[in-house]
């Protein structure tokens, strides 16, 4: 599963040739989330409210470089790493 982003303690990675719909995953001190790129739900687990609101906070800033990931990923290509939320 490749990482792509790494931030304030939280993991972003994104499993190849993984099921629909476009998602990724998110974890932080034993909290773990789906969230699915298009509209910005999770739809999967759960982790503290602060940490989900930097994810969030995250992908909706980089939510294209996410799709463009889900496209390589799904291809079983390797995803470009993404910047980190500052």
């Amino acid at each position: 599963m490749p990482e792509l982003c790494r931030f304030y303690g939280i993991i972003v990675r994104m499993f190849y040739g993984d099921h629909l719909p476009p998602h990724f995953h998110a974890i932080y001190q034993g909290g773990r989330i789906s969230v699915n790129i298009n509209t910005l739900k999770v739809i999967e687990g759960n982790m503290s409210r602060r940490a989900q609101s930097l994810v969030l906070e995250w992908a909706q800033l980089h939510r294209g470089e996410l799709r463009q990931a889900w496209d390589l990923a799904s291809r079983n290509l390797e995803p470009s790493k993404i910047r980190p939320l500052e």
